[in-house]
């Protein structure tokens, strides 16, 4: 599994992992946050290897449903790019202020509407 598979997994079982079951949430936490091989889990459960394994990739299926019905994880991760947009766009007035360069009113005017309509998009 690739590094950005297990970010993006670990990353839908916090927003949707109390949706699954008991079983899946235990065996999810020991594999993703204990670092656990299969072999450690199945002896834990008594269950075998390929057990583990199914349901790992039940789980894994089950949170990209959820996902693709909510939404949740984009939204967050739309979010945070508009935020860092956001923060860039103050950061450069707040520059401009401070080097005392004088900025026009429509100049301003201008970059608040961007920062705006960076907001709007959020609450889409």
């Amino acid at each position: 599994m690739k590094i950005d598979d297990v970010i993006q997994t670990s990353l839908l079982y916090d927003f949707y992992g109390s949706l699954l079951t008991d079983r899946q949430r235990e065996v999810m936490e020991l594999y993703y946050g204990e670092n656990l091989s299969l072999s450690e889990i199945a002896a834990e459960f008594s269950i075998s290897r390929q057990g583990v394994h199914d349901a790992l990739k039940n789980a894994g299926r089950a949170l990209h449903e959820y996902e693709q019905k909510l939404g949740l994880v984009d939204k967050f991760q739309q979010s945070r790019e508009a935020i860092g947009d956001i923060d860039e766009r103050i950061e450069g007035l707040m520059e401009d202020v401070q080097k005392q360069e004088a900025l026009v009113p429509a100049e301003v005017t201008a970059e608040l509407q961007k920062i705006k309509d960076i907001i709007d998009k959020l609450e889409e």
